[in-house]
């Protein structure tokens, strides 16, 4: 069965010790990850604060040797039984779970990775459209209309392009802010919505036209 990855690629990966049945951790895979994993010797995640692969252990010298790795019945999430080296958790405990709960905790909503934020961002944008509040810059950019987006977009591109034209890499993230800022204030203005984008870049990623 295939794996079925979330919006950014990953798949919840349960760590246990295959010696005593504790559940030791949970991560993230991405198929790099996974692929390294099962063709070494020690787990490998996906670290989505880095964005970047993390291999278990690299620091605090306490690896996760992986002995088997399933998937569950959904193909959504991996169970990786593993033998560690030392104690997994980076507060020194055997493993993350050591906290029991008495009571409803507080809860605290994540903050959203990666490209997830573009959704987040767009949402506030149409809440901006639908209300139009005084004293909004997103509210005033639409009140002018679609050419205006448009040629604050063209500004924000040639800014970025710019940017990284002369090895001002400092601003360069801040410029290429704006310009994906104002690309989903264009989208808006004209009833487009983000998802037609993310399915034409599926479309061009899963044929020859990504190289």
């Amino acid at each position: 069965m295939p794996l079925k990855q979330d919006p950014q690629g990953l798949v919840p990966a349960i760590a246990q010790d295959i010696n005593t049945g504790q559940v030791l951790m949970l991560g993230y895979m991405s198929a790099g990850a996974l692929k390294r994993t099962l063709e070494g010797e020690d787990v490998w995640f996906y670290s989505r604060s880095q964005e970047d692969l993390w291999h278990k252990g690299e620091v605090s010298g306490n690896y996760m040797k992986l002995r088997k790795a399933w998937q569950d019945c959904d193909g959504d999430t991996l169970l990786l039984q593993v033998e560690p080296t030392g104690p997994v958790c980076h507060t020194g405990n055997k493993g993350c779970f050591f906290t029991l709960l008495s009571d409803l905790p507080e809860f605290k909503p994540a903050e959203r990775s990666g490209a997830a934020v573009l959704e987040d961002v767009f949402r506030v944008i149409r809440d901006r459209q639908r209300d139009m509040p005084e004293g909004s810059y997103t509210a005033e950019l639409l009140k002018a209309g679609t050419s205006r987006v448009g040629q604050k977009v063209i500004e924000e591109a040639g800014e970025s392009a710019l940017a990284a034209a002369t090895g001002n890499t400092d601003e360069l993230p801040g410029e290429l802010a704006d310009l994906f800022y104002h690309a989903l204030v264009l989208l808006a203005s004209t009833g487009v919505k983000p998802e037609a984008v993310w399915t034409e870049l599926r479309k061009r990623h899963s044929s020859s036209a990504i190289r």
